[in-house]
C-alpha cells in the first residue's frame, strides 16, 4: 500500500483482488457496473475496499448506482516542452468539440513521462467514475497502459493498433506505414539514394508502422532497410539536431528524411549550420504538418494528419463503444502528402 497526504493508506487494485479472492478484471468491472459481476461478489468486493481505502474520494454504495456519463482524456503531450508541437492540442479540440455536442462530460488527465509511471489510470478513472478513456501519447510498454486495457473499461487509443480481442478497446490513427511509404518514394522519385532516416523511439507503434513503410518503398527501387543509416532522435528537435550535426561532419547524404516535423526542425538548423543550403546541397522532409511548416525557410515538405479530425473521430468511436454501436473499432484518418520547397529533384 502506499500513503496518502493525508495520512490513510490507499491500497491498490491488486491488494483488492486479492483479499476479496477474484481477479483485477472482476475488481474493475465491479466499479464500473457490469452486469456479468454478481452482486454478492460486487459487494463483497466494495467492502474490500472501503476496508482498505480504495476508493477514498468516492462512496462506494453511490458509485456502483451512478450512471458513469464522463469521458476521460488521458493525455501525455500537452505538458511536453518543446512550444512548437501543437498535436495534442489540437486533439484536445477535436476531442472537446465531439464531447461538447454529446450527452457525456469530459475529465482531462495531463501526464509527463515521470508522473506517467507514478500514476495508475485505472485508479484516475475510478475515482472520478469515469466510464471511459482516450489515451493519447501512451506508450504501450506502460504498465498502467496494460492494465486499463486489461479492464472492461471502454478505452480508444492513439496511434496504437490495439491487437487484443478485447471488445471495449477501440484506436484512431493514420495509416503511418502508407504515409512514409508515400514520403519516401517523393524522394526516391526525384533520384535521391543517399537517405539517412532520422526516426523517432524504436519501441513506439507509429515509429515501426513508419519503418514498414520506407522499406516498402525502398523495396520497389531494388533497395532495402540496410542501405540507409537510420538514426534515433527519440521524436526530439534537440537529438535530431545533434545527430544531424554528427553525422554531417563526416559524410555529405543528398537527403534526410524525418519522422517528424520536430526532428526535421533540429535536422534543418544543423544544416544552415554546416554552411549548407536546403534544397541545394541536402533536402528534407518531415511528418504532421504542424503549424509552423509552411513559415520556415524554405517551407517543408511533409506528411499531413489532421489531428483535430483524429480526437474527434475518437471520442465518436468511444460512445459508440459505450453505447455497443460500434461497426468497426479501428478507424483510419486520412493524412496527405504536402509538397513544399525542402527537397530537390537530382539528375540522374
Amino acid at each position: 500500500m502506499t500513503s496518502g497526504g493525508s495520512g490513510f493508506k490507499v491500497a491498490t487494485i491488486k491488494e483488492v483482488a486479492k483479499k476479496a479472492n477474484v481477479s483485477v478484471s472482476v475488481v474493475s468491472k465491479s466499479f464500473n457496473n457490469y452486469k456479468d459481476v454478481k452482486e454478492e461478489t460486487r459487494q463483497r468486493i466494495f467492502a474490500v475496499a472501503k476496508e482498505l481505502n480504495y476508493t477514498p474520494n468516492i462512496n462506494a454504495k453511490n458509485l456502483s448506482s451512478k450512471k458513469q456519463m464522463t469521458i476521460g482524456l488521458i493525455s501525455s503531450g500537452v505538458l511536453n516542452d518543446n512550444v512548437k508541437d501543437s498535436n495534442a492540442f489540437d486533439i484536445f479540440k477535436g476531442v472537446y468539440r465531439a464531447v461538447a455536442d454529446s450527452r457525456f462530460d469530459l475529465s482531462i488527465n495531463l501526464i509527463d513521462s515521470k508522473r506517467q509511471k507514478q500514476q495508475s489510470y485505472v485508479q484516475y478513472c475510478r475515482e472520478r467514475n469515469i466510464g471511459g478513456a482516450i489515451l493519447q501519447g501512451i506508450r504501450t510498454d506502460d504498465s498502467y497502459y496494460k492494465e486499463l486495457i486489461g479492464t472492461s473499461l471502454p478505452c480508444v487509443v492513439l496511434d496504437i493498433m490495439d491487437e487484443s480481442d478485447n471488445g471495449m478497446i477501440g484506436s484512431v490513427s493514420i495509416d503511418n506505414a502508407k504515409a512514409a511509404k508515400e514520403i519516401a518514394a517523393y524522394l526516391l522519385e526525384r533520384n535521391h539514394r543517399d537517405i539517412v532516416v532520422m526516426a523517432g523511439t524504436s519501441a513506439t507503434y507509429v515509429n515501426k508502422e513508419r519503418i514498414k513503410g520506407v522499406e516498402e518503398a525502398l523495396r520497389s527501387y531494388d533497395m532495402a532497410m540496410d542501405d540507409l543509416p537510420v538514426l534515433e532522435a527519440d521524436f526530439s528537435e534537440e537529438q535530431a539536431y545533434q545527430l544531424a550535426k554528427n553525422y554531417l561532419k563526416e559524410k555529405r547524404p543528398t537527403a534526410f528524411l524525418c519522422f517528424s516535423d520536430l526532428m526535421a526542425i533540429g535536422v534543418m538548423k544543423a544544416v544552415k549550420e554546416a554552411g549548407l543550403k536546403i534544397p541545394e546541397d541536402i533536402s528534407i522532409t518531415g511528418f504532421d504538418d504542424l503549424i509552423f511548416c509552411s513559415y520556415v525557410e524554405p517551407a517543408l515538405t511533409t506528411i499531413r494528419q489532421d489531428f483535430i479530425e483524429i480526437g474527434r473521430s475518437a471520442a465518436m468511436l468511444l460512445q459508440a463503444i459505450k453505447e455497443n454501436k460500434a461497426e468497426k473499432h479501428h478507424i483510419w484518418i486520412e493524412h496527405q502528402l504536402m509538397e513544399r520547397d525542402s527537397v530537390k529533384t537530382l539528375s540522374k
